[in-house]
């Protein structure tokens, strides 16, 4: 810092000592040395009154001449408030060395704070890059201003991500996947769904048979292994299988997933001080009673903060209701939330301790097919949803429960309200709760025509096209069944591309711009689809 921030002593005495210590009424100091008298109370000149001792930590050397006769009552009084005034530090006058070593100490602690936030953010990018490898086919909805030919279909809109959790080491069934929600984003909204998929679903896996979601992972990955394959391949197995199966069974694409086991999911929560739930309804299991002190009351009713321990029993507990693992899938979307709440209001991206507990808390225990770019685009949008912008979304939550409990092969499971393996009931809730975010921002009123002999063609078309989100506003006939391919009539020169540029793809034509015959009447609809044969 420059020297006119600081003001330096000056010495104007010639035989002030060098070092300035006062020790035992003596001055002592490299001065002694250098051939500088030491004085003592032998040696000191007697009656002087400039003899002051300072105060503690510092050194006041003044010597006055007099001016007057001896023995003025006058000039002795003016002498005495001299030395007086002297020997006391003047008001707002502050010790040049204080400031000195304020200044050191202060520069000493900022390059401090940056080595060690360097470290942290070195160490916390380094294991992210363990952990967040990236490899997904990427979802679109990502970027500002898709071009509508990169999606590949209804859904791209969005981002979904399936989060499963499993036990992981030292547990029973160590991969099941007791915990599958399907966390979708809706970028332009700036809205966001938790879907909960019930573990116990019996769904049907090619090569495989039926079987419960919860062991799709393990099953695949189980067989891999006596495959010969690596722990590598055993991995992507799995999760290819499972996200496939999901697909499927919801109708919806999944473009990254996240696998975390019980003891990342106890140390994230640890690491960002807990997470703050409201809880409705007491939950009473005394099934896991022994993880809780022997205490089978896991939460009672009202706002409280679980610390890791705490939200993994009131997240895997099915006993302590009514409703068993519905309920369960409930109370996992509020820890999902809340931990999402207090991670956003702790600035994690921008604390690199917090990055470094999170990625040490993870370690091994978690994997995902995210980047690391791809994950901070998704923090920035997670601050630009509220909380009260994320919906809950669960298959049996009436009134749209449209999944039951039967016995299959001989063991309790989960189907379809519609029977076994028919997912159409719950595909059309669960594209149109988690609507295509292109496909909800233009709404464009699309007429379906039938131009064929075949009946109700036009209205099955509309039925379907309804289920993955389209406004479909009316249905007719042609003048005229005697068309041989489908038309696709954009009447609105291309203000509603994304919507068009998915009805091209799933009608398999490009769109034109006139109606082929005079005689429809299209009144006020954006894109007429007229059915051939």
């Amino acid at each position: 810092m420059h020297s006119r921030y600081f003001r330096h002593p000056q010495n104007k005495h010639k035989n002030s000592n060098l070092d300035g210590m006062v020790v035992g009424g003596r001055t002592v100091g490299r001065g002694s040395q250098l051939g500088v008298t030491r004085r003592t109370a032998a040696t000191r000149p007697q009656g002087r009154i400039d003899d002051f001792q300072r105060a503690p930590g510092r050194t006041v050397t003044n010597q006055f001449r007099q001016t007057t006769l001896p023995g003025s009552q006058t000039d002795t009084a003016r002498v005495l408030r001299a030395n007086a005034a002297a020997s006391t530090p003047r008001a707002g006058r502050r010790n040049p060395g204080w400031r000195k070593a304020l200044s050191k100490s202060a520069l000493s602690l900022a390059v401090l704070t940056l080595l060690m936030g360097g470290f942290l953010l070195g160490k916390g990018y380094l294991k992210a890059r363990q952990i967040f490898k990236g490899g997904a086919a990427g979802a679109a909805a990502l970027q500002e201003g898709v071009d509508p030919n990169q999606l590949k279909g209804e859904g791209d809109g969005r981002v979904n991500i399936l989060v499963l959790g499993k036990g992981g080491p030292g547990h029973d069934g160590a991969d099941l996947t007791d915990t599958l929600l399907i966390a979708s984003i809706d970028p332009i909204q700036k809205e966001a769904s938790l879907l909960s998929v019930p573990r116990d679903l019996f769904v049907e896996v090619p090569d495989f048979g039926g079987m419960k979601v919860n062991s799709v992972y393990a099953t695949v990955k189980q067989q891999a292994q006596a495959n010969g394959q690596s722990a590598a391949q055993q991995e992507t197995a799995g999760i290819d299988t499972i996200q496939k199966t999901l697909e499927e069974a919801m109708g919806i694409p999944i473009h990254y997933y996240a696998m975390v086991d019980f003891e990342a999911f106890r140390q994230a929560i640890d690491s960002v001080g807990g997470v703050s739930i409201d809880v409705q309804e007491q939950l009473y299991d005394p099934t896991v009673a022994w993880e809780n002190n022997n205490n089978p009351l896991i939460a009672d009713t009202g706002r409280q903060t679980f610390n890791g321990k705490k939200a993994l029993l009131y997240a895997r507990s099915r006993h302590g209701s009514e409703r068993g693992d519905f309920d369960r899938s409930s109370r996992q979307r509020e820890i999902i939330l809340g931990l999402k709440d207090r991670v956003l209001s702790l600035g994690t991206f921008g604390n690199p301790l917090k990055i470094s507990q999170l990625t040490d808390a993870f370690g091994n225990h978690a994997q995902t097919n995210l980047s690391i770019n791809e994950l901070t685009r998704l923090y920035e949008l997670a601050q630009e949803i509220d909380s009260s912008r994320v919906a809950s979304v669960g298959l049996a939550d009436p009134p749209n429960d449209y999944v039951t409990t039967d016995f299959v092969a001989g063991q309790s499971v989960v189907v379809p309200r519609a029977g076994l393996y028919d997912f159409s009931e719950i595909q059309h809730y669960v594209r149109n709760s988690l609507r295509d975010s292109f496909l909800r921002k233009e709404n464009a009123k699309v007429m379906i025509i039938n131009g064929t002999t075949t009946p109700g063609l036009a209205t099955q078309k509309a039925e379907e096209l309804r289920s993955f989100g389209y406004n479909v506003t009316a249905v007719a006939n042609a003048p005229t069944d005697n068309y041989k391919q489908t038309i696709l009539v954009d009447l609105r020169a291309g203000a509603n591309k994304y919507t068009q540029r998915y009805l091209e793809q799933r009608l398999q034509v490009l769109a034109v711009n006139n109606l082929p015959d005079a005689q429809i009447q299209a009144a006020d609809a954006d894109l007429v689809i007229i059915i051939g044969q």
